[in-house]
């Protein structure tokens, strides 16, 4: 089985010390210190982007990454908190030793209550000597929704009166409140905000008045990398789609299993394409959510039941019943239920579960997908990490048309096929059809190179410059 040619990656110490990877020099020349402060060591998506990154500024930095430990920052517990203040405390009395300091910001991963969030950063912004913050989601404080808070308490649903109350209080801090200590750091040294969409890029400069403020996609693979990704790729490097015919054409999607990534409408979708369509999901539960004593994740249940997976028509028709009224109980035994009563839509032959996979793994797998199918709803993010990767393999690709891909297409025109949200007829439509755009790889106008170029002009400023795309005009409009 083929390996990619990525450099080497060492596993990062599982303790609190920060990590040092031994990446190979391009010179014995000094270079600047850069400390990254991310997940590394995690089933995430920051922690592969920072993985990535690593590749991209080893030639420009010495890069060090200090890993967050999730064990501690999510945990609630009083005394567990105590010990993730002292894990950040620990990192930021490292950061002394540094020329500059990024920092990969997905709030979450610094903790569940918006105050440890924001306690802990702020420590990270005064230690830094110098400081960029990447944005993965900008979080937008709107006015305080004030007639539906009423509306709410007047109803006497207090539970989502307070919920209402306690979602703008979060918005707030973590937007204008970070923008503000943002702004105040700026005055005492350099301080530089990195942003996904160009959308992005103004609320921070024209709402928060963050400045510098670079907007670059995201951005995982060289030109090489990428050609050892396809020419590793293989069906047979999957033994799951082992007895999968090798005529059958594959949709992919990917990522960890949550409902705004609404993979139930790809499975949809797949009742309205011909037989030799399949449907490969590379992804697993978060763990995260993985819950104690639960039989089954709802996401896993809902994918079930959009595939008719083990259902049988007397069910179906049982629950229409008990929906509208009495119903007709049939009682047979096991091997003549499955004779008689298997669902025809049952998807069950047609729907291959990959898992959580590595990052190795999860790369192969776009490339052999006739398509990757990307179905999002709306949830205000600013980036995705899979669409990113799938363009830089050149697949084709299909996503719905939300704000997130929206703004991303605009960095990569004439590439990306659009659906409406949830409209699975649309996307089995899409699909069928010849592709919008030329399949296979493309020369990419925002690349590894170019996201490169930003962060060192984020980390090292004087003679770093920027691409002129990711600072200047022309950028992507609106």
């Amino acid at each position: 089985m083929a390996a990619l040619e990525f450099a080497p990656h060492p596993r990062p110490s599982p303790h609190t010390a920060p990590i040092r990877p031994r990446l190979p020099t391009e010179s014995p020349a000094p270079r600047a210190r850069l400390a990254v402060i991310s997940t590394y060591d995690e089933l995430c998506g920051i922690a592969a982007y920072t993985r990535a990154l690593e590749r991209q500024l080893s030639r420009d930095f010495d890069v060090t990454v200090f890993d967050l430990s999730q064990y501690l920052l999510r945990s609630t517990h009083p005394r567990t908190r105590q010990f993730a203040d002292r894990h950040i405390g620990e990192i930021c009395a490292a950061l002394r030793g540094y020329d500059a300091v990024n920092v990969q910001l997905e709030f979450g991963i610094l903790g569940r209550r918006p105050r440890d969030i924001y306690r802990r950063l702020l420590w990270i912004i005064e230690a830094a000597p110098r400081l960029s913050v990447t944005f993965h989601t900008v979080l937008r404080a709107e006015r305080f929704d004030l007639p539906s808070f009423a509306r709410n308490a007047l109803r006497l649903n207090f539970a989502e009166a307070a919920a209402l109350f306690s979602r703008h209080r979060r918005d707030r801090l973590l937007s204008a409140g970070v923008a503000e200590r943002l702004r105040r750091a700026g005055r005492r040294k350099p301080v530089t905000v990195i942003v996904h969409t160009r959308r992005d890029a103004l609320q921070m400069e024209y709402v928060h008045g963050l400045r510098p403020v670079f907007d670059h996609p995201l951005a995982f693979l060289s030109e090489a990398e990428a050609r050892a990704v396809r020419k590793a790729a293989s069906r047979a490097r999957f033994s799951l789609l082992d007895a999968v015919p090798a005529t059958a054409k594959l949709i992919g999607v990917f990522g960890f299993l949550g409902r705004y990534k609404s993979f139930e409408t790809a499975v949809k979708a797949l009742h309205h394409l011909p037989p030799d369509y399949h449907l490969l999901i590379f992804g697993g539960v978060h763990p995260n959510e993985i819950v104690p004593r639960q039989a089954i994740d709802p996401v896993v249940l809902g994918l079930f039941e959009a595939g008719y997976i083990d259902a049988t028509v007397p069910e179906r028709i049982a629950a229409q019943g008990r929906a509208a009224g009495p119903f007709l109980s049939v009682a047979v035994d096991g091997a003549t239920r499955e004779l008689l009563f298997g669902h025809p839509k049952d998807l069950s032959r047609r729907i291959h579960f990959l898992g959580a996979t590595s990052d190795d793994d999860f790369l192969c797998g776009m490339a052999i997908c006739d398509v990757a199918v990307f179905p999002y709803r709306e949830v205000g993010q600013s980036a995705s990490g899979p669409i990113a990767q799938a363009l830089e393999l050149g697949c084709r690709v299909i996503a719905s048309r939300t704000h997130t891909f929206l703004q991303f297409g605009r960095y990569h025109p004439n590439r990306i096929e659009y659906f409406d949200v949830g409209n699975h007829l649309e996307l089995a439509s899409r699909i069928r059809a010849r592709p919008q755009f030329a399949a296979g790889p493309h020369p990419l106008a925002f690349t590894a190179e170019t996201n490169r170029a930003v962060y060192r002009a984020a980390n090292l400023g004087g003679g770093a410059e920027a691409p002129p795309q990711s600072r200047h005009s022309p950028r992507p409009s609106g």
